[in-house]
């Protein structure tokens, strides 16, 4: 569904986020989408909202709703990948559009304990792994209850 017709005009996602990661599903207010790197079980959320570069660019009810959306996903891949951590972020040093990293870490993963940007070069999935993934995801938040 383009972003017109779901009535958000002016959003466009920024090239190389689409071209780095996967569409896995719409959110309440993010375009929930994987990194293409079989390094890391790796989400990214981008809110859509046209312009919005910092946290503090939404309003404090879209605050809210990021928040909650990056709980309910972050949740639902420690399910889906049985991880040690989750490593949250917003950085956009490199893609200034607002989205938000998810990132599963174990202590054997590449690079552990460091972060994930800049270790290395990206190692894309298989396509049937990248679509394992993403199945594993929607399967995931799907059994995710916030309530505990």
């Amino acid at each position: 569904m383009s972003m017109a017709a779901a009535g958000i005009t002016g959003f466009a996602l920024d090239a190389r986020l689409e071209a780095d990661s996967a569409h896995v599903l719409w959110l309440g207010m993010c375009e929930l989408r994987a990194m293409d790197d079989r390094r890391w079980p790796w989400l990214i959320l981008i809110p859509q909202r046209p312009g919005a570069v910092e946290v503090h660019d939404l309003t404090p009810l879209d605050q809210a709703m990021l928040t909650f959306e990056v709980n309910l996903v972050a949740q639902a891949l420690k399910r889906a990948s049985g991880c040690l951590k989750i490593n949250t972020g917003a950085l956009g040093n490199v893609v200034r559009q607002l989205h938000f990293h998810v990132v599963a870490r174990n202590e054997r993963d590449a690079g552990w304990p460091g972060p994930v940007w800049g270790h290395g070069a990206r190692e894309p999935y298989r396509r049937e792994d990248l679509h394992q993934f993403i199945e594993n995801i929607r399967r995931s938040l799907d059994d995710t209850d916030l309530r505990h």
